[in-house]
């Protein structure tokens, strides 16, 4: 059963959010209705609906999915524009410390319910409290080490800091898809479903939450999140600030190499 939905639930061109009448409120990450491929307007996006999320105390329990089977399985590099110009980079950096900082400030309960490519941004993922992983989901590292950019953005913030920094480090160093089995031996993934199960899972644990009291709820959250947010305080605003001077460099060579390849022509 859902109750009225309010409007900021549609504001969002890549999140449906639904929420039924015991305050669990589902966000799933979409684009034109199928698998997300992230863009510079969901990163702009995202920072705004995490902030209502997190404000609206209506929402009782957070599950975080994605639709079509994935989670996020890619992105857009080219909707970010020129990221040597400090000014795009600017955007860049602080929208990505404010997404990450904007959901660890969701007050009550969150689970992650993974199908498929968790391929981009999983750290969105390993800010829940509880994982739920299909099957067959694997995660990655597909934008940064292996184009040529820092893994900055929070990445290994979240991943050191539930799988310890030397599995981290090896996993965004080597970046290879990692299977739902393997994260949960690492401690990531809390429990492991029959392949488009996640979600349903995610929903019976909302309702074994729910019997809780909503302060103990709230407060459990916020207890449990707080190391991690702290660390995203003191780490995520350098990282992205390296991240940012890589991808600069990035685009300063991939330029060279045009130019040398148009001289000798």
């Amino acid at each position: 059963m859902q109750t009225k939905q309010p409007g900021y639930f549609t504001d969002y061109r890549s999140l449906k959010m639904t929420r039924d009448a015991q305050g669990v409120l589902v966000v799933e990450f979409h684009t034109n209705g199928g698998p997300l491929t992230f863009t510079a307007q969901d990163h702009t996006g995202f920072v705004d609906a995490f902030y209502r999320i997190s404000q609206d105390r209506t929402n009782k329990i957070v599950i975080l999915t994605g639709v079509g089977g994935e989670f996020i399985p890619g992105i857009d590099f080219s909707s970010f524009g020129n990221v040597a110009d400090p000014g795009v980079w600017s955007q860049v950096h602080d929208e990505g410390v404010q997404i990450l900082e904007n959901i660890a400030n969701i007050r009550v309960p969150v689970i992650a319910a993974l199908e498929g490519r968790a391929y981009v941004h999983s750290e969105y993922a390993l800010l829940a409290n509880m994982i739920v992983a299909g099957r067959s989901a694997k995660f990655h590292d597909a934008p940064h080490f292996a184009g040529g950019i820092v893994p900055g953005d929070g990445i290994f913030t979240t991943w050191s800091y539930r799988a310890g920094a030397g599995r981290a480090e090896a996993f965004l160093l080597n970046p290879q898809p990692l299977s739902a089995q393997t994260a949960y031996e690492w401690g990531v993934v809390a429990e492991i479903v029959d392949d488009g199960k996640a979600l349903a899972r995610a929903r019976e644990l909302a309702s074994i939450y729910l019997k809780a009291p909503e302060v103990t709820r709230r407060n459990t959250r916020v207890h449990f999140i707080q190391p991690l947010k702290e660390r995203i305080v003191r780490e995520v605003g350098y990282g992205l600030s390296l991240e940012g001077a890589s991808a600069a460099d990035l685009v300063k060579s991939i330029r060279a190499l045009a130019e040398k390849q148009a001289q000798a022509v």
